[in-house]
């Protein structure tokens, strides 16, 4: 309660007045400040959530998410739009992996984002909260962080909501928005993002700054985007901002995620480009390797990394994190092997496939990949990432122990 009453002043400021530090995930090192300003993310906002994603006032806008994650952000622009936001602090998978089902069912949430990784959860425990639950106010469901297979595609219009718009989008920290996301006025296909946002010159290019269609290339931005960062905290003469986005293609901006665009601008991301597998000399996702090995029921989480090595040869090794109550042994190896080969090709057949208690993700679910594979290189793990940004950090002094014995 406010004690004694006052009249709010408002502040005339610049368009481009820093307005917060976000902080980004650590999926490639340790974390960067990000300073983002006032105008760019209010144009953002307005775009990406009005038009992009049809958010009205009369939606109530539930997003699972900590505070730690830019779609907290995101989700709080929802009030640009006169919308009811739905806060909620607590795990989506409590009482069980429908818990989160159950707040948009009490609050009768109809725009309600999520990460992959939750739907994913939903898929494997084949539960079907849309026959047991009153589901029936949600018309949009949001869902970023990473790829979602065909199969978590089937399983929300099958089990969740029949009649709701499933809107893939992706976008990051760095800008605060969506580079490609949902549109009311497309068609929408599994696996695949519809299409570019509005207004963002979005590109797949190769290693020479050519634009593929139809094949896997860098995401770049070809013009700017009126929230791209402002500066980096802490980082005089901009030139860890610079290095971070500008150093692959000078001038464009390149985002750091491997994709397809397809002849009808629908877009399909395979990963992050900085931990693209490589074996020879054909770039492969490793999004599509977690598609076939997560279905199985033996396999709880996973992780793989193409390692590099000092004397010219690369080594791929797949980490995964078995089922409760099961072992990895040579059969579920081999059919580990076998279903990758089955459903991609033999190229995608890891070198070894490793046991491990746990995969490291940042505090938004994303998996470590980039910074398991500088380990595996030899860096030390306090030099990839930060122990309080991760899940799991223990794992990576497993890596690195990991590392030093296939070296002996």
């Amino acid at each position: 309660m406010v004690s004694r009453p006052a009249t709010l002043q408002v502040a005339d400021l610049p368009f481009d007045h820093p307005l917060w530090i976000l902080w980004s995930s650590g999926t490639t090192g340790k974390p960067k400040g990000i300073v983002q300003g006032h105008g760019g993310i209010i144009v953002e906002f307005s775009k990406a959530l009005g038009l992009g994603a049809d958010l009205k006032p009369a939606d109530r806008f539930l997003f699972l998410t900590s505070t730690s994650w830019m779609v907290w952000n995101f989700m709080i622009g929802g009030l640009l739009h006169g919308c009811t936001i739905v806060l909620y602090d607590g795990s989506p998978t409590y009482p069980d992996v429908d818990g989160a089902w159950r707040v948009a069912e009490r609050t009768r949430a109809s725009m309600v984002g999520t990460g992959a990784a939750y739907l994913i959860a939903g898929q494997k425990a084949a539960t079907r909260p849309g026959s047991v639950l009153d589901l029936t106010a949600v018309r949009s469901i949001l869902q970023t962080g990473s790829s979602l297979p065909p199969a978590g595609w089937h399983w929300v219009y099958d089990r969740v909501a029949p009649g709701t718009w499933l809107q893939s989008v992706c976008g990051g920290t760095d800008v605060c928005s969506a580079l490609a996301g949902g549109s009311p006025l497309l068609p929408v296909y599994p696996d695949r993002i519809q299409c570019p946002s509005l207004g963002v010159a979005l590109a797949a290019w190769d290693s020479g700054g050519l634009a593929l269609t139809g094949q896997q290339g860098e995401l770049v931005v070809t013009a700017p985007m009126p929230s791209m960062p402002l500066y980096f905290w802490n980082d005089p003469g901009g030139s860890r901002y610079r290095a971070s986005y500008f150093e692959k293609y000078p001038g464009t901006w390149r985002h750091g995620d491997w994709v397809t665009i397809a002849a009808d601008l629908s877009v399909r991301v395979a990963g992050r480009s900085d931990s693209t597998l490589n074996r020879m000399g054909v770039r492969m996702g490793s999004a599509d390797i977690y598609a076939v090995v997560e279905q199985i029921p033996e396999i709880a989480d996973s992780l793989v990394v193409g390692v590099d090595r000092g004397d010219g040869s690369y080594f791929m090794p797949l980490f995964v994190v078995p089922a409760e109550g099961e072992q990895l042994d040579d059969a579920l190896r081999q059919k580990l092997a076998t279903a990758i080969r089955k459903n991609l090709s033999p190229r995608h057949v890891p070198d070894a496939i490793v046991a491990v208690p746990a995969v490291p993700r940042t505090l938004t679910g994303k998996k470590l990949e980039v910074p398991v594979k500088q380990i595996l290189q030899g860096r030390p793990p306090g030099e990839v990432s930060s122990e309080g940004s991760i899940t799991h950090p223990e794992m990576l002094h497993w890596f690195h122990h990991y590392a030093l014995d296939r070296r002996e």
